[in-house]
């Protein structure tokens, strides 16, 4: 069902600093910036051998990633697991009474399929699933 820890992600008020923050922490540049309308966030990834850390900003007025940080401040936000058939990952996550956040998966960075399950049960860790483009 997972294939490995795909990211960890981080809440940050102003990716561009976050990224040249994490360049320098890290010793490695920064990989892709993409903004996600959608979400209504700008991410920034930095490949970390078999891993990745995301840092994650909001975009625009009234986001969740800006209520997020308003809250709790800037740091962890989720951790991404990647899985090799999200839909019938999700079908048996609900099954054994893990509370989705989304049952059906949604569009994410770079032609990925993505869906989220509540903090609730998962020990307080929002979890982030992730099915890549080629391997679905």
């Amino acid at each position: 069902m997972v294939r490995r820890i795909e990211h960890i992600a981080i809440a940050v008020k102003d990716a561009e600093a976050s990224a040249r923050l994490f360049e320098t922490l890290l010793g490695v540049g920064r990989g892709q910036m993409e903004t996600l309308p959608g979400e209504r966030v700008k991410v920034a990834f930095f490949d970390l051998g078999e891993s990745r850390l995301e840092l994650v900003q909001g975009i625009g007025d009234d986001n969740p990633m800006g209520k997020f940080i308003e809250k709790r401040g800037e740091g962890l936000h989720h951790i991404c697991l990647e899985v090799e058939d999200l839909p019938e990952t999700l079908r048996l996550l609900d099954a054994a009474g893990f509370p989705l956040i989304d049952s059906v998966p949604k569009p994410g960075s770079s032609g990925t399929r993505v869906a989220f399950l509540h903090p609730k049960g998962c020990n307080g860790v929002l979890i982030e699933l992730v099915e890549q483009p080629n391997r679905a």
